[in-house]
């Protein structure tokens, strides 16, 4: 892509391609054709639909002169900054809210867990026995959410999957928001439970899917986020808990992104709201945000975790977590409940930049404005040049483009970290600003 940007083409016409790309199936071949094709086909994965659309959309954005925005190289740590292709930037596309990545506490627990008990519990927890750190992982995440018992998998993405496959079937129905996580969605649709969704924190409109279809099942689970990952905002958490008391439903929060954030000790959106977190009858999160590791986690009553820890395909048949991955997040959620002022600085500095953005103009959607701030666009292909501008400028912001958002709503997603500096802020911004106004 050139630094001019000057390969024009209207947004129908980008529409009606990405939309042909999306839509486009070989026509059917019958009779001698199809026997000839049939003769002369590749049995890989060259004529595969996927590695087809990805051809055609790599090819059209090589004739836009629009460079590929996956996949850029770090070398070095990815916190409040990092190194792309030997340039230093500031990054806006990183998870570490908390500016944890690479503390010595940290590095240090890690290398004396590695040193005890290895980089490896080399087999499933459920044959080859529990560890310490395990445990120790899973009471610090129980007592924050004032839960019985929790469990956590190797895999966050698995954590959501094997547990609706495993606590959910056929007599079921799983309701939830429609901007919810793909795990969400892919558990979903193994557990064979029939699936429902509701209009992004519309409450209301999941009350009518209630009243039309609650007595049709058996098990009833309503799930949503905390924060939105997406559009950085979040449901009213109350009025979940009371919809689900109503239906006689179970509660599911997957606050990934709202732990570490938001509330004035970083505990989720239940303290962010003052809410009783018992009214939520399974919270899953990630450790690969806030804490700093990899792996995802459930905490709910004994029953619920006594099921999973027997039953969950993605525990059972899967290795434990490295001891050093427990251990580093067990730290950064002490370190977290220690120093609260980390929460309060990220809060401070989220709040910077949605003011300095709003105030020029930017739409910034239904965000709340705390760790993570879209900056909507709405066309693919400014958004895409918008982000490769940023990042000729020094800013790393990531680009988030249908089908992952709604059509005609791509954006620059900024994941703020604690350890920016207000000069990071107001320069980003100031950059964002500009680039739109040259895409």
């Amino acid at each position: 892509m050139t630094s001019e940007y000057d390969a024009p083409i209207s947004d129908q016409a980008f529409d009606q391609i990405m939309n042909s790309m999306r839509t486009h199936k070989p026509e059917a071949k019958t009779g001698a054709v199809a026997k000839k094709a049939a003769k002369a086909r590749n049995s890989g994965f060259e004529t595969h639909p996927l590695f087809q659309q990805m051809k055609m959309q790599r090819e059209f954005a090589a004739l836009l002169q629009i460079k590929d925005p996956y996949y850029h190289q770090h070398q070095q740590k990815a916190g409040a900054t990092s190194t792309i292709e030997g340039k230093d930037l500031v990054n806006f596309a990183s998870y570490d809210y908390l500016g944890l990545n690479g503390h010595p506490e940290i590095l240090e627990a890690v290398a004396d867990a590695n040193k005890r008990l290895g980089t490896s519990v080399s087999a499933s927890r459920i044959s080859a026995g529990e560890r310490d750190v395990h445990r120790d992982l899973e009471l610090s995440l129980a007592r924050i959410y004032e839960t019985d018992d929790c469990i956590a998998y190797v895999s966050g993405h698995a954590t959501a999957v094997s547990t609706l496959a495993t606590l959910m079937g056929p007599k079921d129905i799983i309701i939830h928001d429609a901007l919810i996580h793909n795990c969400i969605v892919v558990g979903a649709q193994l557990s064979g439970a029939v699936r429902r969704f509701f209009p992004h924190n519309d409450l209301a409109a999941l009350e009518r899917i209630l009243e039309d279809e609650r007595d049709s099942f058996e098990r009833v689970l309503i799930v949503s986020e905390g924060l939105f990952s997406m559009d950085g905002d979040g449901p009213d958490l109350q009025r979940l808990i009371d919809i689900k008391t109503k239906y006689d439903a179970i509660l599911m929060i997957d606050d990934a992104h709202g732990l570490g954030v938001l509330g004035a000790t970083g505990r989720g959106i239940f303290e962010h709201q003052n809410v009783s977190p018992k009214g939520v009858d399974m919270w899953l999160g990630t450790l690969s945000k806030s804490l700093v590791s990899c792996g995802g986690y459930v905490a709910a009553n004994s029953l619920i975790i006594d099921i999973l820890k027997h039953n969950a395909p993605g525990f059972v048949y899967s290795v434990g977590m490295p001891a050093g991955a427990a251990v580093a997040s067990k730290v950064a959620i002490d370190i977290m409940l220690r120093e609260p002022q980390r929460v309060q600085r990220l809060a401070s500095l989220s709040r910077r930049f949605f003011d300095r953005a709003a105030a020029n103009g930017l739409d910034l959607g239904k965000s709340w404005g705390i760790g993570i701030i879209p900056v909507l666009i709405g066309d693919t292909v400014k958004t895409l040049r918008c982000a490769e501008r940023l990042l000729q400028n020094g800013f790393n912001a990531f680009p988030v483009l249908p089908p992952g958002v709604p059509e005609k709503s791509a954006r620059l997603r900024f994941f703020i970290n604690q350890t920016h500096t207000e000069e990071h802020i107001d320069a980003a911004v100031d950059a964002c600003v500009d680039a739109i106004k040259r895409a």
